[in-house]
């Protein structure tokens, strides 16, 4: 089932990224102090009791050389037309200003479900405004301190109440891939390629949902759902030049994906929102593939390759695991290659370990190295089992958890790669202390 969508509006400096951060928590993710991700937080996964959600900061979209009501306006109609819940943040301290009715303005008009936070509600002046903001007309109020922490449970609640429990959609054997990355790196190009292969036979209803067009189609006999995040037209050039909110577009992809493809363009190169859109991928625990296109634009090939493949995985620290495909949408050059790579890292993101094999495997990799004391303590492993599967991730018994480092970690994850063929897919440690369910 596809997660809702919340997004944060307001005028700027009212507390929308203190709050934005609250909400996601700080849930260490796969990718989290890993040297050569840098990203600005403004989309977030969320989770609440049963309830997972989506949410977008609209204040971490910056249009240039625009006025301020303006740039307020696109950042409001762009939360407006993509989320379930829309959160007005305004500024308890302050009180009201000319802009929270600008922003009042559109939300009205939107007809979707507002609530309005009054941040900085802690502080001495909020108690003088506090009723001002009830003239914005909403029925929904919650008072909050993103800073302090107050408040934010009773936002869950009230952001969560209309919503279904989240569930995984029922287990199918129709792999499902996604076509990711920024705009003109030649997404439609390659579904397109990928669809006219010989043995390729499209299925006549290709399903057409609002955020992606999902195109079932037949290879060597299996069937495949293709989603392609290029097919997602949105009206007005507005949208096609805010290069980060095509990352939400990717963002609903991926939810749906076994195996995302992300797209680079050969001939300009690797750029910061490449990343991006690369990290929000591993950090939903999907198995990728690097695939750089327009690759018949280049010359002297093989030396070229060797070149971008270097790059790539100096760019790419985060997950050195991807596999790289060069291939020309456009010629169809090597574009046989791809299929065989989607079924193989879907296979990786299912692989499960006998716990012996594991055992013998985690074991090994302690007595080879051990782990360097801290004030006289040294982690010790006892037991290790596979959890689950896409992503794989297994819990590690251990004494105390406080005692692995990240490097530590990083080895084992090494080693088990070293042992099982988990190439396309991230794996995930849990280490837990004796006893611990």
């Amino acid at each position: 089932m596809k997660k809702p969508v919340v997004a944060l509006v307001g005028r700027p400096n009212v507390g929308k990224s203190t709050i934005f951060n609250r909400l996601v928590g700080k849930k260490i993710s796969i990718i989290e102090d890993t040297p050569g991700v840098t990203r600005d937080r403004i989309y977030g996964n969320c989770e609440f009791g049963k309830y997972k959600f989506h949410l977008i900061d609209t204040g971490g979209i910056d249009i240039t050389d625009e006025h301020f009501n303006d740039e307020i306006k696109v950042q409001a109609e762009i939360a407006i037309e993509e989320a379930d819940v829309v959160l007005f943040i305004v500024d308890g301290k302050e009180g009201i200003t000319a802009n929270d009715y600008v922003v009042r303005d559109l939300l009205i008009k939107s007809g979707k479900k507002v609530i309005v936070v009054i941040n900085k509600t802690d502080s001495k002046q909020a108690k003088d405004h506090l009723y001002d903001f009830y003239e914005l007309g909403f029925d929904n109020y919650i008072n909050v301190s993103g800073e302090q922490n107050i408040g934010i449970y009773n936002l869950l609640e009230e952001i969560t109440k209309d919503f279904k429990e989240f569930e995984n959609e029922s287990e199918d054997d129709i792999v499902k891939f996604s076509v990711i990355g920024r705009p003109n790196v030649g997404k439609s190009s390659l579904v397109n390629a990928l669809l006219n292969e010989e043995r390729v036979i499209v299925s006549d209803v290709a399903g057409t949902t609002r955020d992606a067009i999902d195109t079932p189609f037949t290879y060597h006999n299996k069937e495949y759902i293709v989603i392609d995040t290029a097919g997602m037209r949105k009206r007005g050039k507005v949208y096609e030049n805010i290069e980060k909110y095509s990352l939400l577009r990717s963002l609903k992809a991926i939810d749906r994906s076994d195996v995302c493809l992300i797209v680079i363009d050969a001939s300009t190169g690797i750029i910061e929102h490449d990343k991006h859109i690369a990290g929000y991928a591993i950090e939903a625990g999907k198995a990728v593939i690097i695939v750089v296109n327009k690759w018949d634009v280049i010359e002297n090939k093989d030396e070229e390759m060797k070149r971008f493949t270097k790059e790539i995985r100096a760019n790419f620290q985060f997950m050195p695991y991807a596999p790289i495909v060069f291939l020309s949408a456009l010629t169809k050059k090597r574009i046989h290659t791809l299929m065989p790579e989607i079924l193989r890292v879907y296979e990786n993101s299912r692989r499960e370990v006998k716990t012996n094999v594991l055992n013998d495997v985690i074991l090994d990799a302690y007595n080879l190295n051990l782990p360097p004391t801290y004030k006289g303590k040294r982690l010790k492993i006892y037991f290790s089992n596979q959890a689950s599967i896409c992503p794989p991730t297994f819990n590690i018994q251990v004494n105390s958890k406080g005692l692995i480092h990240f490097s530590y970690e990083r080895y084992l994850e090494n080693k088990i790669r070293e042992s099982f063929d988990f190439e396309g897919t991230p794996i995930v440690l849990q280490f837990k202390n004796k006893g611990e369910q």
